[in-house]
């Protein structure tokens, strides 16, 4: 198959480098790097098994490669193109196929290599996650939620040594309850419910992990929490087991979408299930979200190797909301956490 990226990731998957300004052509036995001057040094050094070309103007430079090599077929994934780029692919071409998320599902089982980088990926975040938990315990009542994203991010990141892998969400009670809450102006006081969306990224694999706290006495994100709030901790519970019965009934070859029904059952069966407002998880690589979708439209199948998320949560509109998340991996036809 021919093929052709446009996407970071894509292009680093392939070749062990990429570039904001980069293309990567396979063709068969031969591929091809194409970037500009300003990445000419570093790509030589790095780029594996494929030949760099320097180039003002990397799509018609691809667009000559093609024709030298007189390529009658491409296929490219239509979400890293625009509609333009397709067209000219289509206006040289008797044939462009497209194939949605095409890299991603060549990643979609994960090498022993590519595990042990994001289990170095989520160690780096929980040390983050330990971290900032002793600045709250210090110093974290009475700051908003936007300072304590700022903290978040310096003590995630290792004052920066380390790239996130998303926007960190820190919430505190009423804002808990939405799943992608922005920070805002709220001042964290002692008894709220705190919850924190956290990853970092480490040689580009990403961590992804939530927690939620009480805040009293030593704050801390260990799986063990304990609420004032007899409501806080019900609802905490609920969504444990909801997580935990998703690790433990997980199978190899179990459609993607049962583990995110085994996950939603115990919420429904609890009188939540309305409360219960996005998928169970989601793979986790070099994207943060990629393949396999653990949701019940899903229809990927599980195998081992393949990393992703448990995330269930309860979320109850201007109270409060509760997420529990880890990264896991199906190996010898069971899930551990990263």
């Amino acid at each position: 198959m021919n093929y052709i990226h446009k996407n970071e990731n894509a292009i680093y998957y392939e070749c062990g480098y990429s570039c904001d300004n980069a293309i990567y052509l396979s063709l068969g036995k031969d591929s091809f790097f194409f970037t500009d001057s300003r990445y000419e040094i570093e790509a030589n050094e790095k780029v594996l098994n494929s030949q760099v070309i320097i180039a003002s103007n990397l799509l018609d430079e691809a667009i000559s490669t093609l024709k030298k090599y007189h390529i009658s077929k491409i296929t490219l994934d239509s979400n890293e193109w625009s509609m333009k780029e397709y067209l000219v692919f289509k206006d040289i071409l008797p044939k462009v196929d497209t194939k949605e998320r095409l890299s991603q599902k060549k990643r979609m089982v994960k090498s022993d290599d590519e595990i042990k980088l994001l289990k170095q990926a989520v160690h780096l975040g929980a040390k983050g996650f330990d971290k900032f938990a002793k600045y709250l315990s210090k110093k974290g009542i009475g700051k908003t939620e936007k300072y304590l994203s700022f903290k978040n991010l310096s003590y995630m990141t290792n004052k920066l040594e380390l790239g996130t892998s998303f926007d960190a969400i820190v919430a505190i009670n009423a804002n808990s309850a939405k799943p992608h809450a922005h920070p805002s102006e709220l001042k964290l006081q002692e008894k709220d419910l705190l919850l924190v969306d956290a990853g970092i990224k480490y040689k580009r694999y990403c961590s992804d992990r939530t927690r939620v706290c009480d805040i009293h006495g030593d704050i801390h994100f260990k799986d063990e929490q304990k609420f004032k709030n007899k409501n806080h901790q019900k609802i905490y519970d609920i969504v444990r087991k909801s997580h935990d019965e998703a690790i433990k009934q997980a199978r190899v070859g179990m459609k993607a979408s049962d583990i995110d029904t085994i996950a939603r059952k115990v919420i429904e069966k609890s009188a939540y299930g309305k409360y219960f407002v996005h998928s169970t998880g989601h793979g986790v690589g070099l994207d943060i979200h990629e393949l396999p979708f653990i949701s019940s439209k899903s229809s990927d199948i599980i195998e081992n190797n393949m990393v992703f998320t448990i995330e269930p949560g309860i979320y109850i509109p201007n109270e409060f909301g509760v997420r529990f998340e880890n990264m896991v991996v199906m190996s010898d036809d069971r899930v551990s956490i990263l």
